[in-house]
């Protein structure tokens, strides 16, 4: 495979949350020539600011905080080496939603309130155009239960389905040609990980000054956490270390980064994964890593210009639920 392009969509709900969950492996196939394409749903403009020289950005302020987390985002890109990002019917299409059971979850324009199929004729439209081999997204709990991220998943299932249906919008004008995405990835972290990753960040923080933060976050609080049986593949970003620090610290209205942990509003420290997980939930897995896991995306895609069709993941709960649609 090496002598053909790979190409690889993400989509996203806000900015930042690329950069906290696949910062090392964008900057990884992009460092390897890799076309990586990042759609995000939403500006992010109900975010909570953290540097107070820009609480005024806030949305019960000034309510200027997507604008401004536009220019971050295109500064972690610009770290990450990846040049092609576009949000989800363009810049301002959708808003932030909230959190689960906020007003504005049903404010208009939010995501999280969005006609499922036109706002996945919007991503399918990108999916034609780049023609990605591998999509990855969230799970059907979006990781954490946000209401964009859900959405988002629900967005990127939906529109890998239609962005292959001969019947959808094939028209010029309309959506271009079909397109089978050949694998689709949620993203994961296996629970001995993030175990390992905590204990670590407890010895770390009983020892006085040694990190600016004092309290620890707990493995409940990092999305998309699952038995290590769950996860498929596993890939090494150890040496996009710093490409991925400096990713999270360009969105700095929302992290603190102290590497190898980082900080969000609430001042609650986590570890920085530099190895980042996936299940593969829809295309064929390869495997012979260790513990059988994949250590590429783009593993056992023998042609990935001809790839006919999404087939199921052999005992995929995931896959055969309907892959949360």
């Amino acid at each position: 495979m090496s002598d053909l392009p790979r190409r690889l969509l993400l989509v996203h709900a806000h900015p930042d949350d690329e950069s906290i969950n696949n910062g090392a492996t964008m900057a990884k196939y992009a460092a390897e020539g890799a076309r990586v394409t990042l759609v995000t749903c939403t500006l992010g403009e109900e975010g909570e600011v953290i540097p107070p020289r820009l609480a005024h950005l806030a949305p019960d302020r000034d309510d200027a905080l997507g604008p401004y987390r536009v220019g971050e985002l295109a500064e972690a890109m610009k770290a990450l080496g990846v040049t092609d990002h576009r949000f989800l019917g363009g810049p301002g299409r959708y808003r932030d939603s909230g959190m689960m059971g906020a007003e504005q979850n049903d404010r208009p324009g939010a995501f999280w309130a969005a006609d499922l199929d036109e706002a996945a004729a919007h991503l399918v439209a990108v999916i034609r155009e780049v023609r990605p081999q591998v999509l990855v997204t969230y799970d059907p709990n979006g990781g954490y239960g946000h209401p964009d991220h859900i959405q988002a998943h629900r967005v990127a299932m939906r529109a890998a389905d239609l962005a292959a249906d001969p019947g959808f919008r094939t028209e010029a004008t309309e959506t271009g040609e079909p397109w089978h995405i050949a694998k689709v990835y949620w993203n994961r972290v296996p629970r001995s990980v993030a175990v390992a990753g905590f204990a670590r960040l407890r010895e770390d923080l009983a020892e006085p000054g040694r990190l600016p933060f004092t309290e620890s976050a707990a493995v409940t609080d990092v999305p998309g956490v699952v038995d290590d049986e769950v996860v498929t593949t596993e890939i090494d970003g150890t040496a996009h270390a710093a490409a991925k620090a400096a990713a999270m610290r360009a969105h700095a209205t929302q992290i603190t980064v102290a590497e190898p942990y980082f900080v969000l509003s609430n001042d609650l420290a986590q570890p920085l994964f530099t190895t980042e997980y996936y299940e593969l939930v829809r295309g064929r897995r390869a495997g012979g890593g260790r513990d059988g896991r994949e250590t590429d995306l783009f593993e056992g895609i023998e042609d990935i210009e001809g790839a006919e069709g999404i087939q199921e993941t052999a005992g995929s709960g995931a896959a055969q639920n309907g892959a949360g649609l």
